[in-house]
C-alpha cells in the first residue's frame, strides 16, 4: 500500500503573480520590457569593449564576461516565466526545472569567482601599478575567466547531480516563478536534503574564503588610495574601482536575499518579488553602473547603437 501511495513526479507546477488574465498579460509585457532592457545593455556593452581597441584590457575584458554572465543569468528565469505568463500556463517538466537550477547557479557561481578575479585585477592595478603590465598579461586574464567558467562549471553540475539524483515524491508544488534550491529541496528525498545540507555548509566556507580575499583586495586598495598625495590622483584611483565595489555589493545584497530569506508560504507575492529582485536586477543595473561611471564605454555604447539603428 505504500508504494501506491507513493507518485513519482515527472514536472513541477511553478507558481503565478496573479489568477486573473489581464494582470497575467500585464507582467508578461513588463517583465519583456525588462529582459529586453537588460539585454541590450548588456550586449551594447559587449560590443563597445570588442569593438574598440583601447578597451581591450583586463579590465574591460571581465566586464565583457560579466555582461555574458548577466545575460546568461536573466535568460534562465525570465523568458520560461513571461511565455508561462502570457500562455497561462504553470507546468514545468522535472528536465526543465534541472535545466534552470544547473545554469542558474552555473551563471551565480562564475559571477562571483569573475568578481574576486576583477578585484585582484584592480588591486595590482592600484597598489603595484608599475607591475601591472607583467602581473595581468593577456594569458593570465585568460586563465583566470577559464578558472571562474570552470568553477562555476563544476558547483552547478555537483548540485544539480545532487538534487536530481533520487526521484522526487509528493507535492510538486513550486513557490516560485522558477526552479529556486529551496523550494525543490522541499519536495525532495530527505537522503538529498542531507547531502544538499552537507554541500551548502561546504559551498559556504568556500565563498566565505572569496569574501574574505574580496575585503582584503579592498582594504589594501583604499589603503594605498588614501596614501595618494593630489585629491585628483585619489578621486582618479576610487573611479576605477566603485563600479566594482557597487556590483558586488549588489551582488552580494541578491545573494543575500536568495540565501536568507523566509521560503515559508506566508507571503507568496512577497516571496515572488524578492526572487525577482535577486534574479532580474543584477543582469539590468550592472551595464548601467559601468556605462554611468565611464565615459570611454558610454561614448563606444552609443556608436554601436547608431550602428544597428542604420
Amino acid at each position: 500500500s505504500r508504494m501506491s501511495n507513493f507518485s513519482i513526479i515527472t514536472e513541477f507546477l511553478l507558481m503565478e503573480f496573479s489568477s486573473t488574465r489581464e494582470l497575467q498579460i500585464l507582467h508578461a509585457v513588463l517583465f519583456l520590457l525588462i529582459y529586453l532592457a537588460a539585454l541590450l545593455g548588456n550586449f551594447l556593452t559587449c560590443a563597445a569593449i570588442i569593438t574598440d581597441p583601447h578597451l581591450h584590457c583586463p579590465m574591460y575584458f571581465f566586464l565583457s564576461n560579466l555582461s555574458l554572465l548577466d545575460i546568461g543569468n536573466i535568460s534562465v528565469t525570465l523568458p520560461k516565466f513571461i511565455v508561462n505568463s502570457l500562455c497561462g500556463v504553470q507546468s514545468l517538466s522535472l528536465l526543465g526545472c534541472a535545466a534552470q537550477m544547473f545554469f542558474f547557479i552555473l551563471f551565480a557561481a562564475t559571477e562571483f569567482a569573475l568578481l574576486v578575479a576583477m578585484s585582484y585585477d584592480r588591486f595590482v592595478a592600484i597598489c603595484q601599478p608599475l607591475h601591472y603590465s607583467i602581473i595581468m598579461t593577456p594569458a593570465r586574464c585568460l586563465w583566470a575567466a577559464a578558472g571562474s567558467w570552470l568553477s562555476g562549471l563544476l558547483y552547478s553540475a555537483v548540485h544539480t547531480g545532487n538534487m536530481f539524483r533520487l526521484p522526487f515524491s509528493g507535492s510538486n508544488v513550486i513557490h516560485q516563478f522558477f526552479c529556486d534550491i529551496p523550494h525543490v529541496l522541499k519536495v525532495s528525498a530527505s537522503d538529498v536534503f542531507n547531502t544538499e545540507f552537507v554541500l551548502i555548509v561546504a559551498s559556504s566556507c568556500f565563498l566565505l574564503f572569496c569574501f574574505a580575499f574580496l575585503i582584503a583586495s579592498y582594504v589594501r586598495i583604499f589603503s594605498s588610495v588614501l596614501k595618494i598625495p593630489s585629491v585628483e590622483g585619489r578621486y582618479k584611483a576610487i573611479s576605477t574601482c566603485s563600479p566594482q565595489l557597487m556590483i558586488i555589493m549588489l551582488f552580494l545584497s541578491s545573494s543575500m536575499m536568495a540565501v536568507f530569506r523566509d521560503t515559508s508560504d506566508t507571503s507568496p507575492i512577497q516571496n515572488l518579488l524578492t526572487a525577482m529582485a535577486y534574479t532580474t536586477l543584477p543582469s539590468l543595473l550592472n551595464p548601467l553602473i559601468y556605462s554611468l561611471r565611464n565615459k570611454k564605454v558610454t561614448a563606444k555604447e552609443m556608436s554601436v547603437f547608431e550602428t544597428i539603428k542604420k
